[in-house]
């Protein structure tokens, strides 16, 4: 009777124990199933990868860009504050007056000079127009003209290709020649080209100040989500 008794202790002893367990693996389950619920797979797809990889090579060098009016602001405050400063004497002013009665004599007339702009502005277009053409896509740069504080390059963009391609602009990277990454913005091209045949026109506008020391520029553009086209260009010449 007594050894009945044992045993009966012992069983009920063990399957507490196995129920103390079960009720503590639940409940750990359901606290970790809770904990995990806002996570996810990371994105591994390599096409994602690809463009993060180029939005981050396109924002490597960030410029604070000036506005022209603060600048010609600082300049004028600068010039009137040193001539307040420094007052010319009798003999400074006869040698200004004699320099500008020179400069004066030698200045060319208005002729002379409408020729020597005029041959200027075609030796800065002697490289243009460029083309760069990849699967029946063409991407031309047309002109490139200083304007408002800004390099802007007149671009056209065709598909003479059997399907229609999408551009994301962002991906749009353009370098100088000593490789300096610059951030440009696009206007006027379309989202989605149509294999049509038909030109589209815009404008790729760059801060005068990112190019100050270059002499020639890259364009690199890709088609969007694909990737599949390559239209690059290079020694596009920066107009002054």
């Amino acid at each position: 009777m007594k050894l009945n008794s044992t045993v009966a202790l012992t069983l009920i002893l063990l399957a507490m124990m196995l129920g103390a367990g079960f009720v503590s693996a639940m409940w750990g389950f359901t606290v970790g199933h809770e904990a995990l619920k806002g996570v996810t797979q990371p994105d591994v797809r390599p096409t994602k990868k690809l463009a993060d990889n180029q939005n981050a090579a396109s924002g490597k060098e960030g410029v604070a860009i000036l506005r022209e009016e603060d600048i010609l602001l600082n300049v004028k405050e600068y010039i009137k504050n040193k001539g307040e400063s420094s007052k010319p004497t009798d003999k400074e002013d006869e040698q200004a007056k004699n320099t500008e009665t020179k400069e004066a004599q030698d200045k060319p007339s208005p002729e002379s000079l409408t020729t020597q702009a005029s041959f200027t502005s075609t030796n800065s277009d002697l490289k243009l127009p460029i083309k760069s053409q990849d699967r029946g896509v063409t991407l031309e740069v047309n002109s490139a003209v200083q304007q408002g504080g800004s390099l802007l390059l007149n671009v056209s963009l065709k598909n003479e290709g059997s399907d229609a391609v999408r551009f994301l602009y962002s991906f749009l990277n353009v370098t100088d020649d000593q490789g300096r990454a610059l951030s440009a913005i696009t206007e006027g091209l379309p989202g989605e080209v149509p294999a049509n045949g038909e030109a589209f026109s815009g404008t790729v506008s760059i801060p005068s100040a990112l190019i100050e020391d270059a002499k020639n520029l890259s364009l690199t553009l890709t088609d969007y989500p694909d990737q599949k086209l390559q239209l690059k260009m290079s020694e596009i010449p920066v107009a002054r």
